[in-house]
């Protein structure tokens, strides 16, 4: 699966309810995920529930990005494939 179909998957499965919910109260969901996944990493959570945690958090950016009309594929292509080349990226 390709991040752009990821998207389009939780767009279909989600926007409608995440766009009432509205940015901020959808950014709440996203922040609280991302502190269950940092509980899990310092606990020394097993793989599989890991891979379920990264995935939730995953799946409430992919769900902002289309609530700003932002293409996370294009996103990371343009960030971290400038001109073609990986790891062009002048931040890290």
């Amino acid at each position: 699966m390709q991040i752009r179909e990821f998207q389009d998957l939780i767009r279909q499965l989600y926007f409608e309810r995440d766009t009432e919910r509205g940015l901020e109260g959808t950014y709440m969901w996203f922040a609280e995920e991302v502190g269950e996944l940092t509980r899990d990493l310092r606990r020394g959570a097993p793989d599989d529930e890991l891979a379920g945690e990264f995935a939730d958090v995953f799946a409430w950016l992919a769900s902002l990005a289309s609530m700003r009309g932002i293409d996370l594929e294009d996103a990371v292509r343009a960030k971290y494939l400038a001109d073609g080349v990986p790891g062009h990226h002048k931040d890290r």
